[in-house]
């Protein structure tokens, strides 16, 4: 018969493992002497940005990791650790976490994993420095529409040069 602690841990540790293995991106964050209520007003704006925070001891955190490309992961653990799992925009997840840690000195973010890359401390924040995918994919709409745009209005515009010659052609020869 199976101990119902070690079948709870291993649930942890395939929830974990799996979040890391299987999301876009997975942001690592140790975080100490944190209010209940920020940490949870953090899980809500995560939650609504289709993100999920999962606490867990170091100890199955390290065992999630082992055997991954992101066992190196594990040498950043210290005090409470959480991990932070989206399929979302992970520079608009990493914003959020570099702003809640600006507010927290106490929240650290100690790197992570971004379409099966690790990441840095100093990675996470240029991450959260990128525009949101919204932003990026509006300004290459307006790249690509730009050189239609300018084609369509010098078109435009000689078409309405023609007309303005003749109206005045017409006016000194006397008619309308």
């Amino acid at each position: 018969m199976m101990n119902v602690g070690k079948i709870y841990r291993d649930k942890v540790v395939k929830t974990l493992k799996d979040g890391v293995e299987k999301q876009d991106a997975t942001l690592l964050v140790n975080y100490n002497k944190i209010s209940s209520g920020d940490l949870s007003s953090l899980r809500k704006t995560l939650r609504q940005k289709k993100a999920k925070m999962c606490a867990s001891r170091n100890s199955l955190v390290k065992v999630a990791l082992k055997g991954t490309d992101y066992a190196s992961l594990a040498e950043n653990l210290k005090g409470q650790t959480a991990l932070i799992f989206t399929n979302a925009d992970a520079a608009e997840i990493a914003k959020l976490l570099v702003k809640f840690a600006e507010k927290n000195e106490t929240f650290l973010i100690c790197g992570g994993v971004f379409q099966k890359g690790l990441l840095t401390k100093q990675d996470v924040k240029r991450l959260s420095d990128l525009p949101s995918k919204e932003v990026i994919l509006t300004q290459i709409l307006g790249a690509l529409k730009s050189p239609a745009t300018r084609l369509a209005r010098s078109l435009n515009s000689k078409q309405t040069d023609l007309i303005l010659l003749l109206k005045q052609l017409s006016e000194k020869k006397g008619g309308n």
